[in-house]
């Protein structure tokens, strides 16, 4: 199975339960071959970051899916130049070994993107491997995509983002110190990075906690803001999360902040206490918002490679 799958949206569950399907029926192990650093970064290293998900991100939703193996190449010189049948030839069916190679309808590879479904076809007919092309997976007039997907969370839509990933889109790192402000008016906060993430629209969201170790496993409700926090004059882009009904320290914790609804902009406020006020009001509505059936976690499920065999 080879892809980016950047989000892990519906249309790679589609494509990745096909080869799930083949692989149970050649009783083989089901493989997803990827690429680190995604090709974008390594040509141009200084755009902004425009990935869905982070490497552990991924990898976790390929786990929890249930691929057997996920392969990543370091993308390189090396295999930046790699003509497309070297590719296919050397690297896919002489060191891995595949018996059966699964691709989406728009899948490139090889030096210059020259290598494609046409390629592909050609080396499978030469040299007796399986090939499945999946076509474009659509809904009404929708086609599945992270271009799609990174413009609607631009826009702070991440109940849309959640309907066409097919699971909470959600951001995972450790809990860092920050300047711990929000103490001093009873609104402490989880505060992650978004290193490895496209940053969705500055503001406040309706989110879920998940801590998955140590003594405070469980999931629970919160309230986030994502942005430069103008009232203090900050400039680098911190994801701070308050969690309701909860007391505890998870400095250096790992954690996964799910983004559930948008409540507002980010707003710039004259001072601590109108500051107060409104995160007051942002709690009520996130609760509201989090107590919708349509919100819950379980609305939403993880999806799993049985639900596509």
């Amino acid at each position: 199975m080879l892809g980016n799958f950047d989000g892990f949206h519906k249309g790679h569950q589609k494509v990745i339960g096909a080869a799930g399907k083949i692989a149970s029926e050649l009783r083989t192990t089901l493989t997803v071959l990827s690429m680190e650093p995604h090709p974008r970064m390594y040509f141009n290293p200084s755009q902004k970051e425009f990935r869905l998900n982070s490497f552990r991100t991924k990898s976790h939703l390929l786990e929890n899916f249930g691929v057997d193996h996920f392969i990543v190449l370091p993308f390189d010189k090396n295999l930046a130049t790699m003509e497309a049948e070297d590719f296919v030839l050397d690297l896919l069916l002489e060191q891995i070994g595949a018996l059966h190679i699964v691709v989406g309808y728009d899948y490139c590879f090889g030096a210059g993107r020259r290598g494609g479904v046409n390629v592909l076809g050609w080396l499978s007919s030469q040299e007796q491997f399986g090939l499945t092309v999946v076509e474009k997976v659509m809904e009404d007039d929708h086609i599945y995509s992270s271009s799609n997907i990174r413009d609607a969370l631009e826009a702070g839509d991440v109940r849309k983002v959640a309907d066409r990933l097919g699971h909470w889109w959600h951001v995972e790192g450790h809990v860092r110190k920050g300047d711990q402000r929000g103490r001093t008016i009873n609104f402490p906060t989880a505060n992650l990075f978004l290193d490895g993430y496209i940053e969705p629209k500055y503001g406040v969201y309706a989110v879920r906690i998940i801590i998955e170790a140590g003594e405070h496993i469980g999931v629970w409700d919160a309230v986030a803001n994502v942005g430069r926090r103008p009232t203090f004059d900050k400039k680098d882009v911190l994801l701070e999360s308050h969690i309701f009904d909860f007391d505890h320290d998870i400095y250096e914790h790992l954690i996964k902040v799910e983004f559930v609804d948008f409540i507002r902009p980010e707003m710039k406020f004259d001072g601590l206490e109108s500051l107060k006020a409104q995160i007051e009001k942002d709690c009520v509505t996130a609760r509201e918002l989090l107590a919708l059936p349509q919100n819950q976690q379980s609305f939403i499920s993880s999806p799993r490679l049985e639900e596509h065999l």
